[in-house]
């Protein structure tokens, strides 16, 4: 193929193929939404994302019911340090574990419960609302 020109920089013929939606940037959006459910209890995302979600959110609640040092960091590796109550200054990994890990000590599993919302409006897009189980 021939030289095109300059499309995206970086040399002489362009960039050819441009960077699409990387591994990166799909566990950094897990990781931000997940503390999201955490911090605020329920989060409207798209269906491609209620999966994964489901499923990091299980296993961070696996960590709360354990509530030993190497689950508490684990839990910490995974959830971005907010602080959700400004008042107390109470982190989303110390609510995980003080308050959501005892909610769901009696439970073994099925701990988010997820409704479908219908379609966004801009994109058609299916939206989920996906909470905690009471």
């Amino acid at each position: 193929m021939a030289a095109q020109g300059r499309k995206n920089v970086h040399g002489k013929t362009g960039v050819r193929f441009k960077a699409a939606y990387t591994a990166s940037k799909e566990k950094s959006m897990l990781r931000n939404v997940v503390t999201d459910l955490i911090a605020h209890g329920q989060v409207k995302v798209t269906s491609g994302v209620v999966k994964p979600l489901r499923k990091e959110a299980e296993r961070l609640i696996g960590y709360a019911k354990k509530n030993t040092l190497a689950s508490r960091r684990n839990a910490a590796s995974y959830v971005r340090p907010i602080v959700v109550d400004e008042k107390t200054g109470l982190t989303a990994v110390q609510k995980l574990f003080n308050e959501l890990g005892p909610k769901f000590a009696s439970r073994n599993g099925g701990y988010t419960r997820a409704i479908k919302l219908g379609a966004r409006r801009g994109d058609n897009a299916e939206v989920v609302l996906v909470s905690w189980v009471d």
